[in-house]
């Protein structure tokens, strides 16, 4: 063989071991290959095994037709296996796809490969679950109708237990949440209601069911019969627990309606995939629906967030992003994003309210909180409190009432007041972990202040320059609040029945 010959035949091997090289490189990984067979076989003994145990239900069900015609099981079954047969194709139909792929052989199917070896496992494993809970239930049910005797002392138990559960504190507390917020009334007593219709039922059920009890503990009661005093069993455990269960929530709902809370963005820092807030979580707690001062407490929480979660409120630096207000429950509470503090003032028409007035002076309206809530003004505004006039709370009011965060603006121009980018935030937080970060570095609003800072009314750091107007920082404790100034004596407090938070009645 000649060199020219030699060379050809060189490169023509160096081509054909690169190109076999890089076939190998692009195939499937061996072990998800292998994956695939492995969930192809198990796919193929879940079908069997889903069936295998619909067609024992089956044989059960028909066997025990009057037992199963008279519980709710009897009607429920199939569609609990046509939801797991729902899975199983699902499973299926993933398996279809692997195999396609198995077929296709492309490494950069990877991934694609792994998500939907993960679900069609999930698929396949809830299908069973769901199956084996199925026949489960329908050998419990089986079993109790031959072991009744022994049931009826259990039933006896559970009876006594509803009959005799005292609903007189819960209807105390009741009573009482209904006398103070009688907004409240009509839905406290429909759940207070549903406590003694449970009561109620349970009692007609067992007179009505007397004979049939007295047979099954002579062991002479059967068919259907014996599927309804075994579904009545079943109810009268199920209430029991409903009993004591929403007895608790109706207390703690009662509870909640005398407290007030927001929940304020107070810091957040963010580092590589690591994203951090933390919340002051401030609450006032009221004896009475007419009482003049309540309870100020507070408390700071930092924790770890998801992303979303952070680029959700990443605006809301120093803003309420809950608010609850006394007289509703927790489930009602607000989740628009609002300047802290704001949603305590009272319309310009009402005057006042327990937790402030508006004052004239100098030819303008602002808010004054009183001195009992100086505590709950200095957490709200972080210590650094400058009144703010009638038109701006109004511009909040137009905005909050069409369920949109209000930034507010420093003067006639448009830069921001609230929120991250505010002007009053960056005085008001101006040592935060988020400050510290360099996040208002590139704001042109961060030294402009409040038009009241002067003021009489504001908190007494807000009038000094040299004062630390910022909050805590991560792991710091909050500086101590100022000691609260009488109120003034012009413009008292209009009562009223509950509390309106600001908001028109």
């Amino acid at each position: 063989m000649s060199r020219t010959q030699l060379r050809i035949s060189a490169v023509v091997l160096a081509v054909a071991i690169v190109v076999v090289a890089a076939n190998a490189l692009d195939h499937l990984p061996s072990g998800l290959r292998t994956q695939i067979d492995a969930e192809r076989t198990a796919l193929s003994q879940t079908q069997s095994q889903f069936g295998a145990i619909r067609s024992q239900v089956a044989d059960q069900v028909q066997s025990a037709a009057d037992l199963f015609n008279a519980l709710p099981f009897g009607r429920d079954w199939p569609d609990h296996f046509g939801q797991a047969s729902s899975e199983l194709r699902s499973a299926a139909n993933d398996v279809d796809q692997l195999t396609a792929l198995a077929k296709h052989n492309r490494r950069s199917d990877r991934e694609q490969v792994e998500t939907l070896l993960a679900q069609e496992k999930q698929f396949r494993a809830k299908a069973l679950t769901d199956a084996a809970g199925v026949q489960k239930e329908a050998a419990h049910w089986i079993d109790a109708s031959h072991n009744l005797p022994q049931q009826i002392p259990e039933m006896e138990r559970s009876y006594q237990a509803i009959h005799n559960f005292d609903l007189g504190p819960v209807t105390a507390v009741v009573q009482r949440a209904e006398a103070d917020w009688p907004d409240k009334k009509s839905d406290l007593e429909s759940r207070l209601g549903s406590e003694r219709s449970i009561v109620a039922q349970v009692d007609a059920q067992w007179q009505s069911t007397a004979a049939a009890r007295q047979r099954a503990a002579a062991g002479s009661l059967s068919g259907a019969e014996v599927g309804a005093l075994l579904a009545f069993d079943d109810t009268l455990q199920t209430s029991a627990t409903t009993l004591q269960k929403n007895a608790g929530e109706l207390k703690t709902l009662s509870d909640q309606l005398y407290t007030s809370w927001d929940k304020l963005l107070v810091d957040m820092k963010s580092h590589d995939n690591d994203y951090q807030q933390e919340l002051r979580t401030v609450r006032t707690r009221f004896p009475n629906a007419y009482a003049k001062t309540g309870d100020v407490t507070s408390d700071e929480q930092r924790t770890t967030v998801p992303r979303a979660t952070y680029d959700a409120m990443r605006n809301d630096l120093g803003m309420a992003i809950e608010h609850k207000a006394e007289g509703k429950y927790d489930f009602e509470a607000e989740h628009v994003a609002q300047p802290a503090g704001f949603a305590y003032v009272a319309p310009y028409s009402q005057g006042s309210n327990q937790y402030g007035y508006w004052d004239h002076r100098d030819g303008r309206d602002f808010w004054v909180f009183y001195g009992q809530y100086a505590l709950l003004r200095d957490l709200l505004f972080n210590h650094h409190y400058t009144p703010f006039d009638r038109y701006e709370w109004e511009d909040y009011r137009t905005y909050s009432t069409r369920g949109q965060t209000y930034y507010g603006h420093e003067g006639m121009g448009s830069a921001p007041k609230y929120g991250t980018q505010g002007s009053t935030t960056q005085s008001r937080y101006s040592s935060s972990s988020y400050a510290h970060s360099g996040g208002f570095r590139d704001s042109q609003y961060a030294s402009k202040s409040g038009s009241y800072r002067s003021s009489q009314y504001s908190s007494p750091s807000a009038k000094d320059p040299n004062a630390d107007h910022s909050p805590k920082t991560f792991g710091h404790s909050s500086p101590a609040p100022s000691a609260p100034r009488a109120a003034p004596p012009s413009r008292p407090p209009s009562r009223s029945p509950g509390r309106s938070f600001g908001r028109h009645r």
